[in-house]
């Protein structure tokens, strides 16, 4: 009888332990930062002091330079300024995702009802980023066709462009 009721005292606590565990670590798709932002960069934001990485795009570094008719172009800046300017003074809101590897929320962030990520790929400045997700593809696939943004003329991928840059 003593045997039976350590066990199941033993039960009880691994089951609190767990369910404790479980609800103190809120998942990132939980979280919603919202706020006026500053730009980072082209998939960067920061409100309130935290760090966004825009879900599901990735925007060519501030550093990146592109090719135009011939001539190189601060790409880079331009994709951070289209953001800037498409955001303006208003507030956003970014659903989060999940965490990064740096501790960043990655979220999708929205100007009233409109994905800024997708306007992002729509416009040209960034492309799907599709080693985490299609949901920007058909997008990216418009911009090119249209040659809107970076599309307008050539640029390297922004994940190749960072591996020899450093």
């Amino acid at each position: 009888m003593r045997a039976a009721r350590s066990s199941t005292l033993v039960s009880a606590i691994v089951f609190f332990a767990l369910a404790l565990s479980a609800t103190s670590t809120a998942p990132a798709a939980a979280e919603s930062l919202a706020g006026q932002a500053s730009v980072i960069d082209g998939d960067t934001v920061e409100i309130h002091g935290q760090r966004i990485r825009l879900f599901g795009i990735d925007a060519v570094e501030s550093r990146q330079r592109c090719s135009r008719g011939g001539k190189q172009w601060n790409c880079g800046k331009d994709s951070a300024f289209a953001l800037a300017d498409r955001i303006g003074r208003s507030a956003i809101d970014c659903r989060g995702v999940e965490r990064d590897r740096y501790d960043r929320l990655v979220a999708v962030c929205f100007k009233g009802s409109e994905d800024l990520n997708r306007w992002m790929v729509e416009q040209g400045w960034a492309v799907a980023y599709r080693r985490y997700s299609m949901d920007y593809v058909k997008a990216e696939e418009a911009a090119k066709a249209a040659g809107r943004g970076l599309w307008s003329g050539s640029f390297e991928m922004p994940w190749d462009w960072r591996k020899t840059a450093r």
